[in-house]
């Protein structure tokens, strides 16, 4: 992969100035990709290595990445709002790149606190592909979520943050009609921050965006 073109961006949002990134490496020309980093009150930023290894592997595929700071971090305006007002901020950060980026298809990706933010948003937002690492089904409703897009859920079997047990429950529910829609890949041995394994993390993220013709 040539080195990205960067891009530092200030984008208007409810609460304020929100603090962004664009890289493009290869553009495939049909899709751009947006990527929320994990909670803001325990040191998330866009610069989280799950976040910065997720959007590696979407360049990669030849996908221009959006990475943005939620209100209150970094130079972002605004408070922590428990996922409801960084909704709002990835609302608005997506309208901006549609504008940039007319006519693409929308991956939204998150980790953790952002894969709630990010899994919320997917249908209001149209999102065409949707990738969720290490979800924290315990701390947020993801059953309610109905989400039709193709979903990608990468966890960590010895995640000591979200229980295990929960997380498969919630894959497995037996009669929901949106399980269908998700793929979910268990990497044997890592924890929440897949420490050691984020090169792994990446490929299955290209590989996975690379076989839907992304």
């Amino acid at each position: 992969m040539k080195k990205p073109i960067i891009e530092q961006l200030i984008i208007a949002g409810a609460a304020g100035n929100i603090e962004a990134r664009l890289q493009i490496a290869v553009d495939r020309g049909d899709s751009f990709a947006i990527v929320c980093h994990p909670h803001p009150l325990h040191g998330g930023s866009m610069d989280n290595k799950v976040a910065h290894y997720a959007a590696r592997a979407m360049l990669e595929a030849g996908v221009p990445v959006v990475r943005f700071n939620f209100r209150g971090v970094g130079a972002s305006d605004g408070a922590f709002d428990n996922g409801r007002g960084e909704q709002e901020d990835l609302a608005a950060v997506v309208a901006w790149a549609r504008r940039r980026f007319p006519g693409r298809g929308l991956i939204l990706a998150g980790f953790s606190f952002g894969a709630y933010v990010a899994a919320a948003q997917a249908s209001a937002l149209s999102a065409w592909r949707l990738i969720s690492v290490a979800p924290p089904v315990n701390m947020y409703d993801f059953a309610a979520l109905k989400n039709t897009m193709p979903w990608l859920v990468l966890l960590g079997d010895q995640d000591e943050v979200v229980p295990v047990a929960l997380a498969r429950r919630w894959l497995q529910t037996p009669l929901n009609p949106f399980a269908q829609n998700r793929h979910a890949e268990w990497l044997a041995g890592a924890g929440h921050f897949f420490h050691g394994r984020l090169p792994e993390l990446a490929a299955r993220i290209r590989e996975w965006l690379r076989a839907g013709s992304v």
